[in-house]
């Protein structure tokens, strides 16, 4: 494998993660439309990914559990934490310096980790 073309999230009500997603973290939709999903693009179309009503039943499972998805910004992260705050996101903790840069995790209405990071300069993820 080389690398991950697209990912997409099981969601309990589409609409109230399609409004945490836009209104509160920034996302834009793509424009495509599909009553089940919303597609959405992150960095000026750089990222994209899906949520989507279930596939199957998950009444009564915990979801979000183990999954995190990753979104390099372009902005300094501490500008977005400031953001996110005056927009009444719940932060996972402060800002993490790790190897690949600095990190800022938040959780989504089903629990997925959404994280957030700034990449240092001489990272190279490729």
């Amino acid at each position: 494998m080389r690398k991950l073309d697209f990912a997409s999230l099981q969601v309990r009500d589409l609409e109230a993660s399609k409004t945490f997603y836009t209104n509160q973290l920034g996302f834009e939709f793509s424009g495509m439309s599909n009553p089940q999903a919303c597609v959405f693009k992150f960095n000026k179309g750089e990222a994209s990914f899906a949520i989507r009503t279930p596939i199957g039943n998950i009444d009564g499972k915990e979801l979000g559990v183990g999954a995190s998805l990753w979104f390099a910004i372009n902005e300094q992260i501490e500008e977005l934490e400031s953001q996110l705050t005056e927009k009444g996101v719940t932060l996972l903790g402060t800002i993490n310096n790790t190897p690949f840069g600095k990190t800022l995790m938040v959780r989504d209405p089903d629990g997925y980790i959404i994280t957030f990071l700034e990449q240092t300069k001489t990272s190279n993820n490729d």
